[in-house]
Parts: structure tokens; C-alpha cells; sequence
């Protein structure tokens, strides 16, 4: 196609004589590429200037492999609970009970474990169920009651907030057994030959870059299947020399520290799990559907309710999840953990591309909206930014990322 549309003289590229057409063509597809797509690599930039900016001011401190560490475990829930509010968003609602479902399952947790001695398998599993529930009734007032989203988790902030204080009794218990611990703190035991790098984490590393390629690969050919636009072959190729890069370079970081930690394992798995069923199964589909224009979904028979339901019952097991995981790190329960997660998880949400009105953004989205704050946060902290600096810089962030998406909407519907 290409060479159809250069050899045809109404198209041919400005100039008298057509020199430099195949150059200035490629450029144009380039860039043209780059504004198509620049709610998707938008915050992928942002976030590798952000790297490279704190790398620079830190003199290199902030990708100190035992930092990159710190930064996976510090972020670890905020990027769990961000991939389950990026779908509540994009199904077009809000929850604010997230933060205080977190600190309630820790408290459960606690106390299962450490005042009733049940085995932290048992408690992980009904801590799970806990959350699975308090997101289930949730998600029944508002798919099958008609309440507004922010009216029942308003609620819902109040009450988990308020039993996380019965439960505990003003009081922090803990600690865990050291198995629940690994999950907020551990890392992949060292085996094979002694080197000086983690050899299971460069294992995993090399997989992950295999499965990146082959997954972008027929990615693009689905689209081209279907005669969708499709990144310009060389911009797709430096795209896949980027993510391959940056795969590598976080994995020898961490290798040549403790290795991968098993959070990681967790979120990697969230991450390829949730991407596929939002980008080709059926539910992921009524997602967008119900978020993006919800009578016509009803039209289309997209059993809206449902989808909704089931929307507030994954994130309050999710919730759960980065509850257990948070409570693990500190190792003990806290009346207090768990403030302001509701706001990380939203940010992170609206950063990474997510829109007010619903119905757009991406799982990978999330993490990278995660990832902007956590990066912020750690290098505003190895900078000695005061706490008040970085809350004003953070919400500075988030409306740059609102803005951007404002922006970018209007200049498509012009």
C-alpha cells in the first residue's frame, strides 16, 4: 500500500521534483503514528522523562538496584488496587472504599492469625472471601438498587474504616506468620550455580521479553486482520527495542540485588491476566460497553447489572489482596493503614489513561499511572521534598493528566 500511495502523483510528498518523498513520508507516518496513539504512550514518555529527571537529581540514586527493590514493594498494593479501580472506572463508576477494605482484611487477617492461631493459608483464602463479599454487596446496591457508585462506597469507606477500629480495638496487632510476611517482603529463593546475579529473576526476565514480543507481534497482526491502523513498522520496532530495554534493564537491576520479589510475581500475573480479559474476553468487552454508552449496550443485550456486580466483586477481592499484602510488609495491623489509597488507586487510574465519563482505558494504563506516583514519591523522598511539597506536586500531576485528557478529546472531536 505504501508504495501505491507514493508512486501515485497526488500524493506525492511536497516538492517540485519529489526528492526525499520516502523520508518525509516515513517521518509523517512516524508522527502521525505518535498523535494517533498518545493517550496510550502519553504516560509512558512522561514516566521514562520522570525517571530520567530523578535519576539526574539523585546523582543516580534512584536506580540503585536495591531502590528499584524498594520502589516494586513500596507500590505494590497501590498498583494492585489500581488495576481493579482502572475497570470500575472505565465501567463508568467510582470507588472510594478501597483504602479502609484494605485495612479492614488486614485487620481480619491479624486477627485470625495472630489471636486465633489459624494457619495463614486458611486466612489468606478467607480473607480473599471477605473482600469478595464486601465488594458484592457494594456492587448489588448499586447494579440492583440504583444507588449511585459514590454514595454506596462513601458508605462503604465509613463503615470498613469504623469496623477495622472494632476489630483492632484502637491497637496494633501483629506479627505475622513468616509465610503471610513473604508475601509483602520475600523474594525468590537463590538456586543453580553461584553468580553474581539472581539466576531464577534472569530467567523470568528473559520469558517476560519473549512473551512481550511474541504478544505485541500478533497483536498487531489481529489488528491488521481486521483492517485496523497499526503503528508505521519502524516506529512498531523501536517500540519493541524500548519494551524489550526496559524489561532487560529492570531485570539485571534487580537481579543483581535479592532478586525478584514475589509481590512482583503477583502483580505480573494480575497484570497478563486482567490485560487478556479486557482486551478479548466477552466481559472485559461489556466493560468498555456499559462505560463507554450504556444505552446502547442495553440495546446491544450487554447484562449491564451483571457486569456491574461482578465489576465491585473483583475489587473488593482485590482490595483484599493489596490488604493482605500491605499488612505483610508492615507486619502487623493497623487502625490507620490504608489512608488515601482510595486517591493513589484513582490517580493512578486518570494518569494512566483512564477517562471521567468511562469507557476508556487499558490494564497496563494502571500500572503505569502507579508507577508515575510511586516514582515521585521516591525520588521527591531521596530529594527530601517535605510531605506538603509532594502532595501539592502529586495533585499538579493529576491534573496535567485530566487536562491532557480533556485536550485530547476535544482535538479528536474537532
Amino acid at each position: 500500500m505504501s508504495t501505491d500511495v507514493t508512486n501515485t502523483p497526488a500524493e506525492a510528498p511536497p516538492g517540485k521534483d519529489g526528492s526525499g518523498g520516502t523520508g518525509e513520508n516515513l517521518v509523517r507516518l512516524m508522527l502521525d503514528g505518535m498523535r494517533s496513539n498518545m493517550r496510550q504512550y502519553g504516560m509512558l514518555i512522561a514516566l521514562g522523562l520522570i525517571v530520567v529527571l530523578f535519576a539526574v537529581w539523585t546523582d543516580g540514586s534512584l536506580l540503585l538496584p536495591h531502590n528499584i527493590s524498594n520502589l516494586v514493594l513500596q507500590n505494590s498494593y497501590i498498583l494492585i488496587l489500581a488495576i481493579g479501580m482502572m475497570l470500575v472506572i472505565i465501567a463508568g463508576h467510582i470507588d472510594l472504599s478501597v483504602g479502609s477494605l484494605t485495612a479492614f482484611v488486614g485487620a481480619f487477617a491479624a486477627v485470625l492469625t495472630v489471636q486465633h492461631g489459624v494457619s495463614w493459608p486458611i486466612a489468606l483464602v478467607l480473607s480473599l472471601v471477605v473482600g469478595a463479599v464486601a465488594g458484592s454487596v457494594q456492587g448489588f446496591l448499586i447494579a440492583y438498587l440504583g444507588i449511585p457508585s459514590f454514595i454506596v462506597t462513601l458508605a462503604g469507606m465509613l463503615i470498613f474504616r469504623g469496623m477495622t477500629e472494632i476489630l483492632l480495638k484502637g491497637q496494633t496487632l501483629g506479627p505475622f506468620p513468616g509465610g503471610l510476611q513473604k508475601m509483602g517482603n520475600g523474594f525468590l529463593p537463590e538456586v543453580g550455580p553461584t553468580t553474581n546475579y539472581h539466576n531464577i529473576t534472569l530467567l523470568l526476565g528473559l520469558a517476560v521479553i519473549v512473551f512481550v514480543v511474541l504478544q505485541e507481534i500478533r497483536d498487531r497482526k489481529r489488528q491488521q486482520e481486521f483492517s485496523l491502523d497499526v503503528l508505521p513498522a519502524k516506529l512498531f520496532l523501536l517500540k519493541l527495542v524500548a519494551l524489550v530495554a526496559a524489561v532487560l534493564t529492570v531485570t539485571m537491576m534487580l537481579a543483581s540485588y535479592k532478586g525478584a520479589p514475589i509481590v512482583l510475581l503477583i502483580l505480573g500475573a494480575l497484570v497478563v491476566g486482567y490485560g487478556y480479559v479486557m482486551r478479548n474476553a466477552v466481559f472485559g468487552r461489556h466493560i468498555y460497553a456499559i462505560g463507554g454508552n450504556l444505552p446502547a449496550a442495553k440495546l446491544s443485550g450487554v447484562k449491564d447489572k451483571k457486569v456491574t456486580f461482578y465489576v465491585f466483586l473483583n475489587m473488593g477481592m482485590l482490595a483484599a489482596l493489596a490488604g493482605l499484602v500491605v499488612a505483610a510488609r508492615l507486619n502487623a495491623a493497623s487502625p490507620k493503614a490504608g489512608l488515601s489509597f482510595e486517591l493513589e488507586a484513582i490517580a493512578s487510574s486518570f494518569i494512566g489513561g483512564a477517562s471521567m465519563s468511562g469507557g476508556v482505558g487499558t490494564v497496563l494504563g494502571a500500572i503505569v499511572g502507579g508507577l508515575v506516583l510511586g516514582v515521585l514519591n521516591n525520588g521527591m523522598n531521596l530529594l527530601s521534598v517535605g510531605t506538603d511539597w509532594q502532595q501539592v506536586i502529586k495533585g499538579l500531576a493529576l491534573l496535567a493528566a485530566v487536562g491532557f485528557d480533556v485536550w485530547n478529546k476535544r482535538k479528536v472531536g474537532s
